[in-house]
């Protein structure tokens, strides 16, 4: 299993935080904790709980995997609105497409 770089877990946070046009202590704020923790989470130099992180994926609308090994996860509903312009109806193809396109997604970050 791969180590835990806190530092590029920080980074991520921090990317997908400014992505948002949020301040450090908006999320702090929205998350429960202090601005001062939520530094020490971005600069990767305090470990957070899993209760944290999660909160952290939730209120920043992204996976774990995304945060935690820079591997984005198509959501369902991306998928749906690739699917759906395809001209397939079914829920059977829908199924099948989704499994393709994840497949694809993890070949393509090599894991």
């Amino acid at each position: 299993m791969k180590e835990l770089d806190y530092k590029k877990i920080g980074q991520r946070i921090r990317q997908v935080r400014k992505a948002k046009g949020w301040s450090q202590g908006t999320l702090a704020e929205k998350c429960g904790i202090s601005m001062s923790f939520m530094g020490h989470i971005e600069r990767g130099t305090r470990i957070m709980s899993m209760d944290t992180f999660a909160c952290i994926c939730g209120i920043l609308q992204t996976g774990a995997d995304e945060l935690l090994w820079g591997i984005p996860d198509p959501t369902d509903a991306s998928l749906y609105g690739m699917w759906n312009q395809s001209g397939c109806r079914d829920a059977d193809s829908y199924e099948i497409y989704a499994k393709i396109m994840k497949s694809v997604a993890q070949i393509m970050s090599g894991t």
